[in-house]
């Protein structure tokens, strides 16, 4: 018999996931509009964490868009 892993597998990544949503509006990420680059990818990371936020990550993190000269 061939068992299919694909459903606990996705399932696990839906709960991953909605474990670093929970993270960022605990932080208070979710709460006003993402003002730029820092904010928008501290959100991302913080998200794909997931669990990991509550074992002590932090994930932050620090860009610059090169301005045109």
């Amino acid at each position: 018999m061939t068992r299919s892993y694909a459903r606990p597998v996705s399932l696990f990544l839906i709960l991953w996931l909605v474990v670093g949503i929970v993270a960022a509006a605990q932080r208070g990420y979710l709460n006003s509009d993402p003002d730029g680059c820092n904010r928008v990818a501290t959100i991302g990371v913080t998200v794909i964490a997931g669990p990991l936020n509550y074992v002590g990550l932090d994930p932050k993190v620090h860009c610059e868009i090169p301005q045109p000269s």
